[in-house]
């Protein structure tokens, strides 16, 4: 069994306390920038086993009466249509989706702003229909110079040409759809708005991750480098703390190469800055709820090796860099670990080998591994899943979950009516045979009861897998990785 290394219910009381008291220190108002997923934070929850997906959001939920959310878009990203690569979709929907999320767990939503904004066509089209649904549209426009001309940014040309957000909120969470959408800018030209009449209100960050209280190369922290290598993020010493304090703290370098103009904009702003230092910033308190560092530091590091897959397959399919994979090979050594270090990797290609096609590996539990083959009616993703299931509810593998007689008929409607080409059966529609096989089989309700048993479970394909199949996957809280393959020539795949 997995031993859970972090407690949740003490983050979430020692994270909510110390907002409070940061909104304290400055007089009653605080915008906050937060970084990183408010919602279904899967990475956090992957390295810091007992921290839970929306924890972040219960932490929010203890400060709701004093809260307001802020999402900043980019007119630019408007524009461009860029989308965020876990969900697919565009910034602009997920805006959409953030307030409703945001307002079905009853968090009030006061705004939206279009930052960088320059009259781009789609960014006027989208503040129209964010009017239209009675939400509030403010603009926030490039800044010449931004962020070295501290004189010009900080004056009436600069930050002053900005709409000022109207809040009601002692505590103003600015958050967006992804990174570069312009949250620390937001942040401060309002705290420029809020001075000149007169208010008192602060800055801090909230990031999970570099966790600033333990080492700078202890697992955690390298699965968050493995988990931005894309970004040329770097997690360092923060040198401001450590000439402050003489305490060794770590940040990442994007925000200590940012803190001395932040540092003399907030000196501008407020006649003197509140920070020594980057750390001194953020509010971030999960370093304080790890209660089993041994049990933290493995999950960590299986992360790092599912991140270098990641790397891999993205890759090859043309939508990252080989030179990222190798960052993170470079980390796997730091950390004195291996692919060989996931069990799962060797049970899929040795059961690949040994069948001349592609195969599935899951680990239990208890450390059982189970594979799948492909066969004639099924993926092997399909295959090994039907045979966990069975493993777990304790089926004998002599016994058909689901008879050929009703996978044969789906595989027609596939193939012969809707043209598809692979007549495998894939996870999702093995699930639904399932589904419907347990309404008249106890065999297969009992299999398909076990379904909750596979969140958090590791596997490993030897193949790329179908969308399909990893989305199935993810649903399932399944943590699948692939060799950087795919099992056909073709150009296309889906």
């Amino acid at each position: 069994m997995k031993n859970t290394g972090f407690d949740n219910a003490e983050y979430i009381k020692l994270q909510s306390q110390n907002i409070r008291d940061r909104i304290a220190q400055f007089g009653g108002k605080l915008y906050m920038e937060f970084g990183g997923k408010l919602f279904d934070d899967y990475h956090a929850a992957r390295v810091l086993p007992g921290f839970e997906p929306d924890a972040k959001v219960k932490m929010l939920l203890e400060l709701k009466d004093d809260a307001e959310i802020v999402i900043v878009i980019s007119a630019d990203a408007i524009e461009k249509n860029k989308r965020r690569g876990d969900l697919g979709i565009t910034y602009d929907l997920d805006t959409l989706r953030l307030i409703d999320a945001f307002r079905g767990i009853g968090l009030y939503v006061g705004s939206v702003v279009i930052t960088r904004y320059t009259g781009q066509p789609l960014a006027e089209v989208f503040e129209k229909r964010l009017t239209s649904l009675g939400i509030k549209v403010y603009r926030h426009y490039p800044i010449k110079d931004y962020p070295s001309n501290i004189p010009h940014i900080v004056s009436e040309d600069g930050f002053g040409k900005n709409d000022f957000i109207e809040t009601s909120r002692k505590l103003v969470v600015v958050t967006a759809p992804g990174p570069g959408s312009g949250k620390m800018a937001t942040c401060l030209s309002q705290l420029y708005h809020e001075h000149k009449r007169g208010v008192k209100a602060g800055y801090a960050k909230f990031e999970t991750f570099p966790i600033w209280s333990i080492p700078l190369k202890h697992p955690v922290n390298v699965a968050y480098e493995a988990a931005t290598a894309d970004l040329n993020d770097v997690n360092m010493i923060d040198p401001f703390h450590l000439e402050a304090y003489g305490k060794t703290t770590v940040n990442y370098n994007r925000d200590i190469e940012i803190f001395p103009v932040l540092n003399a904009i907030l000196e501008k702003i407020l006649g003197e800055s509140p920070y020594k230092s980057p750390t001194d910033m953020g509010v971030n308190m999960a370093g304080f709820a790890i209660k089993d560092d041994n049990a933290v530091r493995k999950a960590a590091c299986q992360e790092i090796i599912r991140r270098y897959y990641s790397s891999l397959v993205s890759a090859r399919q043309g939508l990252g860099e080989e030179s990222d994979a190798a960052k993170i090979e470079l980390l796997m050594k730091q950390v004195g670990i291996t692919v060989e270090d996931r069990p799962v990797v060797a049970a899929a290609l040795n059961k690949a080998e040994e069948t001349s096609a592609p195969a599935v590996a899951m680990e239990l539990s208890d450390g059982t591994i189970i594979t799948g083959k492909t066969s004639s009616l099924l993926g092997a993703s399909a295959s090994m899943l039907l045979n966990c299931l069975k493993v777990l509810a304790g089926i004998p593998d002599e016994i058909n979950l689901i008879s050929p007689t009703i996978i044969e008929p789906i595989q027609k409607l596939k193939t012969e009516i809707m043209g598809n080409h692979n007549p495998r059966l894939h996870t999702d529609e093995i699930l639904i045979a399932l589904s419907i096989c347990a309404a008249t089989s106890d065999v297969a309700q009992k299999a398909l009861a076990q379904t909750e048993k596979l969140k958090g479970l590791e596997a490993h394909s030897t193949v790329i897998l179908s969308r399909v199949d990893e989305n199935v996957f993810r649903k399932l809280g399944v943590n699948i990785t692939c060799e950087p393959k795919y099992q056909t020539k073709k150009l296309y795949h889906n």
